[in-house]
Parts: C-alpha cells; structure tokens; sequence
C-alpha cells in the first residue's frame, strides 16, 4: 500500500481547483468535480481547505502571491513591468478568469479576505508612489488611481480575449501592435 502524501494531495487539489473556479466561478464549481480531477475525497478537500467560498479565497490568495513574486511592479521600468505582466497573463490566463469570477460573484461586497487584499495592494500603490516621490513618474495621478489604470491596461486583453480579437485583430503582429500600443499608453500616463 503506497504511503500517504498529504502535501501532494493538497497540491493536486489546489491545482484542480484553479481550473474548475476558472472555468465555472464560485457558484458554478463543484466540489465533486475537484475531488474527481484531484484524485482526492471531498472530505479531504474540507478538511484541508474548508468550504468552497474559503477554497476559492486561499486558491485566488495564493494565485495573488505568486503574481506578486513573479511580476513586482518596477517605478523606474514601468514598460518593463508591463511587458512582464503581460507574459505572466498569457502564460497564467486562469488568474485574471479567477478575479474576474470574484468581481461578478462579489460584485462591489466586501470580500471575504478582504484585508489582506488590501494590504497586497496596499505594497503596489506603495511602489507607485515611491516612484512618484522620487520624481521617476508623474504624479499627476494619484498612486492608487495610477496603479489601477496600469493594471487594468495589461490586464484587460486577457479577460476578454473575444474584444481584443475582434477590435485588434488575430495575427500576431495584432497582438505585438496592441503590446506596443499598451506600452506607450502606460509611458504616457507615467510621463513627467
């Protein structure tokens, strides 16, 4: 009889959980269809996660983490940080499906985990301004204005990938056409 791997269940489990909150958000997941894709036991999922609003938390927390390891905003390379951003959303599109699902589940409701989402965003606004305080960036717009404005830019391609093939264009000098176009957007708002 194989030996039990608590740490590798709980990695499976995450794994199919990113993809089922993806595909169908909070309400629409199941729990069954994790335990099948996971190879794990509903029970097991409870225990180690708890309900599916507190899966879906520590599933989109920790998807959060890892963006913010991965992509740390940059003041003084704002296109750089936009150019990685936009890597990170087309390598990892599941992590702006997952907020997106938030934001229509949610709406404008206090989330639940929502202070430690604030104090996550809280370290972005902070780079922002610290470039602006330094006189990198403009700060013609406030930090957190500035922040939101830039995230949405490099975000928003990937949330809906239908507009930006109907209003951009499919090949991929659409796609190096936008990115420039987003980039120079970004240098703009920046500009002092």
């Amino acid at each position: 009889m194989a030996a039990r791997d608590p740490e590798a269940t709980k990695a499976r489990i995450f794994e199919a959980a990113v993809a089922e909150f993806a595909r169908y958000g909070i309400a629409g997941a199941r729990i069954d269809r994790i335990a099948t894709r996971a190879k794990a036991n509903k029970q097991l999922i409870y225990a180690y996660f708890g309900n599916k609003d507190q899966l879906f938390s520590k599933v989109l927390g920790h998807s959060m983490v890892d963006l913010a390891a991965a992509v740390p905003v940059d003041a003084d390379d704002i296109e750089g940080w936009i150019d990685r951003l936009l890597d990170y959303h087309a390598a990892h599109p599941e992590f702006l499906r997952l907020l997106f699902w938030e934001g229509v589940e949610y709406g404008s409701a206090e989330l639940p985990d929502e202070a430690e989402r604030q104090e996550h965003y809280a370290r972005k606004v902070a780079a922002v301004q610290d470039g602006q305080d330094r006189g990198v960036i403009s700060d013609a717009i406030p930090a957190r204005d500035l922040t939101f404005l830039l995230v949405a830019l490099a975000d928003w391609a990937a949330v809906v990938p239908q507009m930006e093939r109907i209003l951009v264009g499919a090949e991929a000098t659409d796609r190096s056409r936008l990115r420039a176009s987003i980039k120079e957007a970004a240098r703009r708002l920046v500009a002092k």
